[in-house]
Protein backbone atom coordinates (compact mmCIF):
# COMPACT_ATOMS: atom_id res chain seq x y z
CA UNK A 1 0.00 0.00 0.00
CA UNK A 2 1.61 3.29 -1.34
CA UNK A 3 1.41 6.23 1.77
CA UNK A 4 -0.08 9.74 0.77
CA UNK A 5 2.67 11.64 3.03
CA UNK A 6 5.60 9.77 0.46
CA UNK A 7 4.17 10.89 -2.62
CA UNK A 8 3.42 13.95 -1.64
CA UNK A 9 6.58 14.77 0.11
CA UNK A 10 7.98 13.19 -3.73
CA UNK A 11 5.66 15.47 -5.69
CA UNK A 12 6.70 18.63 -3.30
CA UNK A 13 10.31 17.87 -4.30
CA UNK A 14 9.71 17.56 -7.96
CA UNK A 15 7.72 20.21 -8.34
CA UNK A 16 10.44 22.61 -6.37
CA UNK A 17 12.79 21.14 -8.62
CA UNK A 18 10.40 21.76 -11.67
CA UNK A 19 10.44 25.61 -10.43
CA UNK A 20 14.63 26.37 -9.91
CA UNK A 21 14.98 25.04 -13.34
CA UNK A 22 12.35 26.78 -14.81
CA UNK A 23 13.78 29.82 -13.24
CA UNK A 24 17.35 28.95 -14.30
CA UNK A 25 16.62 29.20 -17.57
CA UNK A 26 13.94 32.03 -18.14
CA UNK A 27 15.88 34.40 -15.46
CA UNK A 28 14.02 37.84 -15.19
CA UNK A 29 16.00 40.87 -16.56
CA UNK A 30 17.86 42.53 -14.00
CA UNK A 31 18.25 39.92 -11.27
CA UNK A 32 21.65 38.79 -10.05
CA UNK A 33 22.82 36.06 -7.94
CA UNK A 34 22.03 38.32 -4.92
CA UNK A 35 18.73 39.25 -6.04
CA UNK A 36 15.94 38.23 -3.14
CA UNK A 37 13.92 36.33 -6.53
CA UNK A 38 17.08 34.56 -7.04
CA UNK A 39 17.78 33.50 -3.49
CA UNK A 40 14.08 32.15 -2.96
CA UNK A 41 14.44 30.30 -6.09
CA UNK A 42 18.02 28.63 -5.28
CA UNK A 43 16.14 27.74 -2.03
CA UNK A 44 13.23 26.04 -3.50
CA UNK A 45 15.77 24.09 -5.51
CA UNK A 46 18.62 24.07 -2.67
CA UNK A 47 16.21 22.33 -0.45
CA UNK A 48 14.33 19.93 -3.31
CA UNK A 49 17.25 17.81 -4.58
CA UNK A 50 18.04 17.07 -0.99
CA UNK A 51 14.58 16.19 -0.76
CA UNK A 52 13.99 14.35 -3.78
CA UNK A 53 17.64 12.01 -3.35
CA UNK A 54 16.62 11.13 -0.27
CA UNK A 55 13.03 9.97 -0.46
CA UNK A 56 14.39 8.01 -3.76
CA UNK A 57 16.66 6.63 -1.11
CA UNK A 58 13.52 5.82 1.38
CA UNK A 59 12.06 4.06 -1.73
CA UNK A 60 15.38 2.27 -3.13
CA UNK A 61 15.90 1.18 0.43
CA UNK A 62 12.09 -0.29 0.88
CA UNK A 63 12.16 -1.84 -1.91
CA UNK A 64 15.33 -3.94 -1.72
CA UNK A 65 14.45 -4.64 2.18
CA UNK A 66 11.37 -6.21 0.81
CA UNK A 67 13.14 -8.52 -1.90
CA UNK A 68 15.89 -9.36 0.66
CA UNK A 69 13.50 -10.63 3.11
CA UNK A 70 12.03 -12.91 0.60
CA UNK A 71 13.69 -16.64 1.12
CA UNK A 72 13.31 -17.31 -2.61
CA UNK A 73 15.24 -13.83 -3.64
CA UNK A 74 18.37 -15.18 -5.46
CA UNK A 75 21.22 -13.54 -7.18
CA UNK A 76 18.99 -14.13 -10.41
CA UNK A 77 16.32 -12.39 -9.15
CA UNK A 78 18.80 -8.99 -7.80
CA UNK A 79 19.99 -9.03 -11.12
CA UNK A 80 16.42 -8.84 -12.62
CA UNK A 81 15.69 -5.90 -10.10
CA UNK A 82 18.94 -3.56 -10.70
CA UNK A 83 20.16 -4.21 -13.84
CA UNK A 84 16.44 -2.37 -15.42
CA UNK A 85 16.78 -0.07 -12.82
CA UNK A 86 20.27 1.22 -13.57
CA UNK A 87 19.71 1.28 -17.42
CA UNK A 88 16.27 2.87 -17.23
CA UNK A 89 17.71 5.73 -15.04
CA UNK A 90 21.06 6.28 -16.76
CA UNK A 91 18.99 6.71 -20.34
CA UNK A 92 16.79 8.83 -18.70
CA UNK A 93 19.54 10.72 -17.16
CA UNK A 94 21.18 10.72 -21.03
CA UNK A 95 18.22 11.45 -22.43
CA UNK A 96 17.62 14.63 -20.16
CA UNK A 97 20.91 15.66 -21.19
CA UNK A 98 20.05 15.77 -24.82
CA UNK A 99 16.41 17.55 -23.93
CA UNK A 100 18.39 20.30 -22.82
CA UNK A 101 21.95 20.21 -24.41
CA UNK A 102 24.47 23.07 -24.34
CA UNK A 103 24.40 23.05 -28.18
CA UNK A 104 20.71 24.11 -28.28
CA UNK A 105 20.75 26.85 -25.04
CA UNK A 106 20.66 24.57 -22.67
CA UNK A 107 22.32 23.74 -19.72
CA UNK A 108 24.42 20.05 -19.64
CA UNK A 109 26.80 18.54 -21.95
CA UNK A 110 25.29 14.94 -23.64
CA UNK A 111 27.66 12.78 -21.48
CA UNK A 112 27.27 14.68 -17.90
CA UNK A 113 26.46 12.79 -15.10
CA UNK A 114 23.90 13.96 -12.69
CA UNK A 115 20.75 12.72 -10.03
CA UNK A 116 19.63 10.22 -12.03
CA UNK A 117 23.10 8.65 -12.72
CA UNK A 118 23.53 9.29 -8.79
CA UNK A 119 19.82 7.38 -8.17
CA UNK A 120 21.35 4.35 -10.51
CA UNK A 121 24.99 4.31 -8.16
CA UNK A 122 22.36 4.31 -5.37
CA UNK A 123 20.47 1.54 -6.58
CA UNK A 124 23.74 -0.50 -7.31
CA UNK A 125 25.01 -0.28 -3.96
CA UNK A 126 21.49 -1.21 -2.07
CA UNK A 127 21.78 -5.16 -1.70
CA UNK A 128 25.04 -4.00 0.43
CA UNK A 129 23.64 -1.12 2.10
CA UNK A 130 20.36 -2.91 3.47
CA UNK A 131 22.99 -5.34 5.09
CA UNK A 132 24.46 -2.78 6.95
CA UNK A 133 22.52 -1.83 10.65
CA UNK A 134 20.84 1.42 11.11
CA UNK A 135 23.73 2.31 12.98
CA UNK A 136 26.16 1.34 10.39
CA UNK A 137 24.37 3.54 8.27
CA UNK A 138 24.55 6.56 10.25
CA UNK A 139 27.87 6.77 10.76
CA UNK A 140 28.21 6.04 6.86
CA UNK A 141 25.70 9.47 6.19
CA UNK A 142 28.35 11.47 8.69
CA UNK A 143 30.95 10.06 6.84
CA UNK A 144 29.50 11.55 3.78
CA UNK A 145 28.75 14.72 5.38
CA UNK A 146 32.46 15.00 6.11
CA UNK A 147 33.67 14.06 3.12
CA UNK A 148 33.57 17.55 1.56
CA UNK A 149 36.05 18.43 4.09
CA UNK A 150 38.59 15.89 3.57
CA UNK A 151 37.86 15.42 -0.55
CA UNK A 152 39.25 19.94 -0.10
CA UNK A 153 40.04 21.40 -3.50
CA UNK A 154 39.34 18.49 -5.38
CA UNK A 155 35.77 19.42 -5.42
CA UNK A 156 36.35 22.23 -7.36
CA UNK A 157 35.06 25.48 -4.71
CA UNK A 158 35.59 27.78 -8.16
CA UNK A 159 34.45 25.71 -10.89
CA UNK A 160 32.51 27.89 -12.89
CA UNK A 161 28.94 25.73 -14.09
CA UNK A 162 30.52 24.50 -17.40
CA UNK A 163 33.77 23.36 -16.05
CA UNK A 164 31.51 21.32 -13.15
CA UNK A 165 28.97 19.77 -16.43
CA UNK A 166 32.00 18.98 -18.81
CA UNK A 167 34.61 16.61 -18.72
CA UNK A 168 37.57 15.29 -21.15
CA UNK A 169 38.08 11.59 -21.02
CA UNK A 170 36.66 8.89 -18.99
CA UNK A 171 38.61 10.15 -16.04
CA UNK A 172 37.22 13.07 -15.52
CA UNK A 173 33.98 11.81 -16.24
CA UNK A 174 34.22 9.19 -13.48
CA UNK A 175 35.31 12.00 -11.28
CA UNK A 176 32.46 13.88 -11.98
CA UNK A 177 29.99 11.16 -11.69
CA UNK A 178 32.21 10.15 -7.92
CA UNK A 179 33.15 13.78 -6.17
CA UNK A 180 33.07 17.22 -8.31
CA UNK A 181 29.82 17.05 -10.84
CA UNK A 182 26.68 18.62 -10.21
CA UNK A 183 24.92 15.64 -8.27
CA UNK A 184 28.43 13.16 -7.07
CA UNK A 185 27.89 10.02 -5.15
CA UNK A 186 30.15 11.43 -2.73
CA UNK A 187 28.63 13.31 -0.53
CA UNK A 188 24.88 13.29 -2.17
CA UNK A 189 25.05 9.80 -1.30
CA UNK A 190 24.21 10.86 2.47
CA UNK A 191 20.49 11.86 1.11
CA UNK A 192 19.95 8.11 0.22
CA UNK A 193 21.26 6.78 3.71
CA UNK A 194 19.03 9.52 5.03
CA UNK A 195 16.44 8.24 3.16
CA UNK A 196 17.12 4.93 4.79
CA UNK A 197 17.33 5.87 8.05
CA UNK A 198 13.73 7.55 8.00
CA UNK A 199 12.16 4.69 6.36
CA UNK A 200 13.60 2.36 9.23
CA UNK A 201 12.93 4.96 12.21
CA UNK A 202 9.19 4.81 11.31
CA UNK A 203 7.61 3.61 14.24
CA UNK A 204 9.76 5.77 16.54
CA UNK A 205 9.01 9.36 15.39
CA UNK A 206 10.92 10.79 19.02
CA UNK A 207 13.76 9.70 17.85
CA UNK A 208 13.59 11.52 14.65
CA UNK A 209 12.22 14.84 15.75
CA UNK A 210 15.66 14.82 18.26
CA UNK A 211 17.23 14.78 15.19
CA UNK A 212 15.34 17.43 13.78
CA UNK A 213 15.95 19.31 16.68
CA UNK A 214 19.90 18.77 16.71
CA UNK A 215 19.72 20.04 13.11
CA UNK A 216 18.01 23.03 13.42
CA UNK A 217 20.42 24.01 16.09
CA UNK A 218 23.05 23.38 13.77
CA UNK A 219 21.40 25.99 11.26
CA UNK A 220 21.09 28.49 13.68
CA UNK A 221 25.01 28.15 14.01
CA UNK A 222 25.42 28.49 10.30
CA UNK A 223 23.65 31.71 10.77
CA UNK A 224 25.63 33.02 13.30
CA UNK A 225 28.89 32.05 11.49
CA UNK A 226 27.58 34.10 8.45
CA UNK A 227 26.54 37.34 10.17
CA UNK A 228 29.89 36.95 12.03
CA UNK A 229 31.75 36.27 8.78
CA UNK A 230 30.02 38.74 7.02
CA UNK A 231 29.30 36.74 4.48
CA UNK A 232 26.32 35.35 2.77
CA UNK A 233 24.53 32.58 4.60
CA UNK A 234 23.64 30.53 1.55
CA UNK A 235 24.59 30.68 -2.21
CA UNK A 236 24.45 28.25 -5.21
CA UNK A 237 28.33 28.72 -5.31
CA UNK A 238 30.38 31.44 -4.48
CA UNK A 239 31.78 32.87 -1.20
CA UNK A 240 28.90 31.57 1.95
CA UNK A 241 28.41 29.52 4.35
CA UNK A 242 26.26 26.93 2.89
CA UNK A 243 27.02 26.26 -1.32
CA UNK A 244 25.15 23.90 -3.45
CA UNK A 245 28.01 23.37 -5.94
CA UNK A 246 30.16 22.33 -4.47
CA UNK A 247 28.10 20.48 -1.72
CA UNK A 248 29.24 21.04 1.25
CA UNK A 249 29.06 19.88 4.81
CA UNK A 250 27.38 23.16 6.12
CA UNK A 251 24.77 22.73 3.24
CA UNK A 252 24.21 18.81 3.49
CA UNK A 253 23.62 19.55 7.60
CA UNK A 254 20.94 22.42 6.90
CA UNK A 255 19.73 20.46 4.20
CA UNK A 256 19.12 17.06 5.41
CA UNK A 257 17.52 18.76 8.69
CA UNK A 258 14.94 20.44 6.11
CA UNK A 259 14.24 16.94 5.06
CA UNK A 260 13.95 15.48 8.18
CA UNK A 261 11.14 18.35 9.20
CA UNK A 262 9.51 18.06 5.67
CA UNK A 263 8.89 14.17 5.78
CA UNK A 264 7.64 14.70 9.73
CA UNK A 265 5.07 17.67 9.08
CA UNK A 266 3.88 15.72 5.96
CA UNK A 267 3.69 12.43 7.47
CA UNK A 268 1.14 13.40 10.33
CA UNK A 269 0.10 10.16 12.01
CA UNK A 270 0.13 8.09 8.61
CA UNK A 271 3.09 5.79 9.80
CA UNK A 272 1.28 4.61 13.04
CA UNK A 273 -1.73 3.87 11.35
CA UNK A 274 -3.58 7.42 10.99
CA UNK A 275 -3.97 10.00 8.36
CA UNK A 276 -1.23 12.24 6.53
CA UNK A 277 -1.28 15.66 8.13
CA UNK A 278 -3.91 18.01 6.51
CA UNK A 279 -6.11 14.79 5.60
CA UNK A 280 -7.45 14.66 1.83
CA UNK A 281 -6.37 18.63 1.15
CA UNK A 282 -2.93 17.56 -0.08
CA UNK A 283 -4.42 14.32 -1.80
CA UNK A 284 -3.95 16.61 -5.72
CA UNK A 285 -0.11 15.97 -5.10
CA UNK A 286 -0.02 12.45 -5.08
CA UNK A 287 -0.85 11.71 -8.46
CA UNK A 288 2.51 13.53 -9.55
CA UNK A 289 4.34 11.63 -6.47
CA UNK A 290 3.79 8.58 -8.63
CA UNK A 291 5.22 9.49 -11.67
CA UNK A 292 8.05 11.64 -10.46
CA UNK A 293 10.47 10.09 -12.56
CA UNK A 294 8.21 11.23 -16.07
CA UNK A 295 7.61 14.27 -14.65
CA UNK A 296 11.41 15.24 -14.29
CA UNK A 297 12.25 14.29 -17.72
CA UNK A 298 9.26 15.53 -19.35
CA UNK A 299 9.49 19.16 -18.05
CA UNK A 300 13.46 18.88 -19.89
CA UNK A 301 11.59 18.49 -22.94
CA UNK A 302 9.65 21.88 -22.43
CA UNK A 303 12.29 23.28 -20.68
CA UNK A 304 14.83 22.66 -23.64
CA UNK A 305 12.35 23.70 -26.49
CA UNK A 306 11.94 26.93 -24.27
CA UNK A 307 15.62 27.51 -24.47
CA UNK A 308 16.39 26.77 -27.78
CA UNK A 309 13.86 29.38 -28.42
CA UNK A 310 15.04 31.80 -26.30
CA UNK A 311 18.42 31.69 -27.29
CA UNK A 312 19.96 34.64 -28.41
CA UNK A 313 16.75 36.86 -27.07
CA UNK A 314 16.55 39.33 -24.62
CA UNK A 315 15.70 38.29 -20.96
CA UNK A 316 11.98 38.39 -20.23
CA UNK A 317 10.26 41.30 -17.37
CA UNK A 318 10.41 40.03 -13.77
CA UNK A 319 6.59 39.47 -13.46
CA UNK A 320 6.44 37.51 -17.14
CA UNK A 321 9.34 35.43 -16.00
CA UNK A 322 7.45 34.91 -12.58
CA UNK A 323 4.48 34.20 -13.89
CA UNK A 324 5.46 31.88 -16.64
CA UNK A 325 8.14 29.63 -13.81
CA UNK A 326 5.08 29.24 -11.62
CA UNK A 327 2.52 28.46 -14.29
CA UNK A 328 5.21 25.89 -15.48
CA UNK A 329 5.90 24.23 -12.19
CA UNK A 330 2.10 24.12 -10.92
CA UNK A 331 1.03 22.61 -14.47
CA UNK A 332 2.17 19.38 -13.83
CA UNK A 333 -0.48 18.61 -10.80
CA UNK A 334 -3.68 18.89 -13.18
CA UNK A 335 -1.81 16.99 -15.85
CA UNK A 336 -0.43 13.74 -13.01
CA UNK A 337 -4.37 14.08 -12.30
CA UNK A 338 -5.00 13.44 -15.47
CA UNK A 339 -2.20 10.94 -16.38
CA UNK A 340 -3.04 8.74 -13.68
CA UNK A 341 -7.05 8.50 -14.55
CA UNK A 342 -6.63 8.23 -18.46
CA UNK A 343 -2.98 7.01 -19.06
CA UNK A 344 -1.15 5.47 -15.63
CA UNK A 345 0.17 2.90 -18.15
CA UNK A 346 2.56 5.21 -19.92
CA UNK A 347 4.86 6.26 -17.99
CA UNK A 348 8.88 5.34 -17.18
CA UNK A 349 7.91 4.23 -13.62
CA UNK A 350 5.33 2.00 -15.13
CA UNK A 351 7.55 0.71 -17.63
CA UNK A 352 10.30 0.07 -14.71
CA UNK A 353 7.81 -2.14 -13.41
CA UNK A 354 6.80 -4.27 -16.99
CA UNK A 355 10.58 -4.89 -17.44
CA UNK A 356 11.42 -6.09 -13.91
Amino acid sequence: MRLSHIDRMRAIAVLCMVEVHTAAIIPPEGVTVGHPAAFVAAAFGGMAAPMFVAISGWGIHMSATRRAADPEHDAGRWLSWLLPRVLLLSLCQLLVNLLLNADRGGRFEWHTPGVLTLLAIAALLAPVLIRLSMRGRGVLMLLMVAAPLAIGDAVGPDWSWWERVDSQGTSEWLARLLWNGTYPAVPWLGYVLLGSIIHDLADQPSARERNIAIGLAATTVTMFIAVLEDIDWALTSGDAVLTFFPANTPFLIVSGTFVLLAHRLLEGAESSGGGPALGDRLAALEPAGRITLTIYVAHFAVLGAVASMMEGEPRLGLVTAFALTIAHTLVWIPLAIWHQRHIPDLSFEALLSRIS
